[in-house]
């Protein structure tokens, strides 16, 4: 699967090919290459899903914010190894 094509993916359709690969991965029954095909599109996946959550996120701030420009809620600090 193409970068362009993973970008165009919903989240929810990102995770369900992360979790396809991660199976696969898990099975250990894929040779080599492959496996390293698989575990660099997985990294592209995790990347892209962290985009569109970064995204969702700023989305969130920008329509909770009041008319002062002060949130309504503490910005989003996530905790160690939350990352």
């Amino acid at each position: 699967m193409a970068s362009k094509k993973i970008d165009r993916l919903s989240f929810d359709a990102t995770l369900e090919e992360l979790e396809t690969i991660v199976h696969q991965l898990e099975q250990g029954s894929l040779p080599l290459e492959e496996a390293l095909k698989q575990f660099e599109q997985g990294i592209h996946l995790v990347r892209a899903g962290q985009q569109k959550l970064e995204l969702a996120e700023q989305k969130i701030q920008i329509l909770l914010s009041q008319a002062d420009g002060s949130d309504q809620l503490p910005p989003f600090q996530p905790e160690q190894g939350d990352e």
